[in-house]
Order: C-alpha cells, then structure tokens, then sequence
C-alpha cells in the first residue's frame, strides 16, 4: 500500500540470546582449539585477507562448508565493531553478514579477503531518531572466520592411509658410539684412544640385531613419542575449552544483565493482518510474519493495539500473539469456553444457488448456502465468538466436499437465522490457503464477509492458534 509504513521485525529477546549465542561460540571455539594447518596472513595485505596455498576451487568449495558461520546475531557489539557517531551501548539486536572474495595467485595458491557488514538498531532519547544503522566491524570477525577457513583447507589436505593413519614415516634410529661402550668396558678394555679414566661400570646392553635397534624396540619409542604428543595436545585443548566456558559465562552474565522493553508482542504466525481499527472489516495495512515484535500501546479481551514504527499505529487480534509475560493471550473469562460452539448451532439446510449478495469476488457465481439455527433461541452464549468458532467448524467438516466441486463451486456462504443473526461469505481459494496453514484464522476472517458486520463484532475470538 503506498504511503504505509512497513513493519519492524524485532527480534524476541528470550529467543534472540540463545541463538546469538550459538552463532558466536562456534567461531570462537575453533579459532583457540585449531592448533594446525593454519594459514599465514599476508603482512602486505590488509587486515582481513590472507593467503592460502590451497587452489581457488579447493577454497571455494571450503567456503560453502563455512557459509553457516557467516552471518548471525551478535549478542553484544563490544568487541566486534567500532564506536562511531553514537557509544555502542545505544544499540540494540546486532547482526552480521560477511562475504568473501577469493582470486588465484601466481603460484597456485589463493587470496581470500572477507568482509563484514555489521547492522543494529539504535535506540535515540527521541523514538521518531531510532533506526537501524550500518556500523563498522573492528576485523574479529573476518580473522575469526579466515581462521575457520584454514582449519577446514588444513583438515582436508591431510594425507591418510587405508587405515586412517598418517603415512609419513618414523626416522630409524642407529645406535652410537656411547652406545657400544657398554661390551667394551665390560672387559675392563678401555676403547681405543680414550684414557684410562673413562672406562666405567658395566652397563647393561642393549638388544643389538645387524647393529640396529630392533623393530620392537622402535615401535616402542615412537609409541612413546605419539602418546606424549597426544597428552600435549589433549592438554592444550583443555586449557581452550576452559577458556571457552569462562568467556560463554561472562556473555551469558552480560545478556542476562541487559535492559529490554517489557511490553513487546510477538506474531505467532505468518500471514496475521495487522488493521487500521479494532473491527473484522477494518482496512488491512499488511501481513505480518511470524516472530514479528511490535510494541504495545494497550490491549482489551479482543485486539491488541500496537506501534507499527514512528508514529504509526495499528490493531492485531489477541488471540494471534504472544503476550508480554504475565498476560494471557486469551482472556479466561472467554464465553465461547462455557460451551463448545457445535451444542449451539445445527444445521437445517443446505443448497447451491447464486450468491444472495453484492459482493464482488462473489457476485453472480454459484456458492454453497448453508443455513444455520440456533439449538436455543436465548441461548446467552451464542454470539459473535461462537457463530465464528461453528463457522470454522463447518468448513473444516465440509472442506473435503467443498474441494471436490472446486469446478461448480465459488465459495461458501453461512447464514444464521436468528434475531440475532447475520450472513458470512467466503471464497473457495481462501478456504484452499487457510487449510493449507498459509492463512491464520485471523487472516481467514479478515478475507470474509459480513452483513451486517455490527452481528460479527467479536469478543475474544479463537484466532491465530
């Protein structure tokens, strides 16, 4: 619609740390455990470019495998960009989005510059000034991901045999003179040229097969070499993870510590219509998508009324959020919860005939009537919630009829006989999106139509569910 505002997509707090979190952790875990394989960063280069030795494709292929790590949310923007116009504490719901450049080098190899676009909301002492900003990363993103990008070339690149095991060989190891003195000196001989004060103890000898260890003997050494090398690793690996777990609670410490609006809701699914006033035939501004946030204003057992972004403003049917905590979606006082709404109503006839009405999607087609009679004529709670609720009923029960002569059929019209009654029409291809799940009740109704719509002033539907 021209002129409107579009809506502003908050992120839910209770879910946007979590997940901030987990996009985070990731990229700093597997830059302080790699311990190998790792790029060199060219010192004629920027900041955030290095060089690979591995081909373009090699490293094109890598990045695919890297591109889950490339955006996401940031739980903070202390330590990930640089303060500008604004203190970066004015910000709110940073997110990241980085991309990278990969050309050949004249030996082979690869250059990879990564670069980040860091946005967040700022919130100004004046709201019609708050908007999101782009703001510039201090480079711990690019180093951390080219970091990443080496440990996936290095952790590829590595040679194994058919057993898994690495094929570089182990050095043979030839015995030394000192190790020969042992028989000497046994004899009480002392070796040719040395004096007298050199000849010792006897020394055990060591097995000698063609004057080389034997092959027992260097397994056992190399054994020894792996085992301590793997403890060392082990060892460093600790240390990272504890790192790790001290840095994971210090952030969690600092979201936990953070101010958020209270009073924001939250779309539970896509295709919700937020309305310019509290009332099923209001004008729709847009359809609203799930996990949208919205601030609200102030709420009754119906409709919600919310601030779009400046000074525009809206309503959303209750029933279609989540409510800030400590208020419930629906209200317990609902009267279509004293009974259920199919031991109100029957059905006393049906037919196909053309459409009673002028409206237009229906104008002149053929249509199913269904005419519908109260079980008492004074019962109390059957009004506008529960004509609604029996309404749903009925095309749910009859969809697959309905579907079925989609050829002769254009929509369906519910007519309750009542003193209180009223007409409501809908279109097949409605029908079709709202059993589809592309539609929430809310949205199902705000395609209808009502004579007269003062009968169908609800009071606490059951929509958006």
């Amino acid at each position: 619609m021209t002129g409107r505002s579009l809506p502003i997509a908050w992120p839910r707090p209770r879910r946007f740390f979590r997940a901030a979190l987990s996009a985070f952790l990731p990229i700093v875990l597997v830059g302080a455990t790699a311990q190998s394989g790792r790029a060199q960063a060219d010192p004629h280069a920027g900041p955030y470019e290095r060089t690979y030795r591995q081909s373009k494709s090699a490293v094109e292929k890598a990045l695919k495998g890297l591109q889950p790590a490339m955006r996401g949310r940031l739980p903070v923007l202390e330590g990930f960009a640089l303060v500008g116009e604004h203190p970066l504490n004015r910000y709110q719901r940073g997110y990241y989005q980085s991309a990278a450049q990969v050309s050949s080098t004249a030996s082979g190899g690869s250059v990879v510059r990564m670069t980040t676009k860091l946005t967040a909301w700022y919130a100004d002492s004046t709201p019609l000034r708050s908007e999101y900003q782009l703001l510039t990363s201090n480079g711990r993103i690019e180093s951390d991901l080219l970091d990443q990008l080496a440990d996936l070339l290095a952790g590829s690149s590595g040679a194994k045999d058919s057993g898994g095991n690495s094929t570089e060989s182990l050095p043979v190891m030839a015995p030394s003179a000192s190790a020969k003195r042992p028989a000497i000196a046994e004899k009480g001989v002392a070796a040719p040229g040395a004096s007298e004060a050199i000849v010792s103890a006897p020394m055990p000898q060591l097995p000698e097969i063609g004057r080389t260890f034997s092959s027992s003997l260097k397994q056992g050494l190399s054994g020894q070499q792996r085992t301590e090398t793997k403890d060392s690793q082990n060892k460093a690996a600790d240390q990272a993870a504890a790192s790790l777990q001290a840095e994971a609670a210090s952030l969690e410490e600092v979201l936990k510590n953070q101010a958020h609006p209270k009073n924001l809701v939250a779309i539970k699914k896509t295709g919700t219509p937020v309305v310019a006033s509290p009332s099923l035939n209001a004008q729709t501004l847009f359809l609203a998508t799930a996990h949208d946030e919205f601030e609200m204003l102030d709420f009754n057992a119906d409709w919600v009324h919310v601030r779009i972004s400046g000074l525009s403003r809206g309503w959303i049917w209750r029933t279609s959020l989540e409510m800030p905590e400590g208020i419930s979606d629906v209200p317990s006082n609902s009267p279509s919860a004293t009974r259920v709404a199919a031991d109100l109503f029957l059905v006393k006839r049906e037919e196909i005939a053309p459409f009673p009405g002028d409206w237009e999607p229906l104008r002149g087609k053929n249509v199913k009537i269904v005419s519908v009679q109260k079980v008492q004529e004074d019962e109390k709670n059957s009004g506008a919630p529960a004509k609604l609720e029996y309404a749903k009923s009925l095309l749910d029960k009859n969809y697959a009829e309905l579907a079925a002569k989609s050829q002769d059929l254009a929509g369906v019209v519910l007519i309750f006989d009542s003193v209180d009654g009223g007409m409501i029409a809908i279109t097949l291809p409605t029908i079709q999106q709202w059993k589809a799940g592309k539609l929430t009740d809310a949205a199902l109704w705000h395609r209808c139509y009502f004579d007269p719509p003062e009968t169908f002033s609800v009071s606490n539907p059951s929509g958006g569910h």
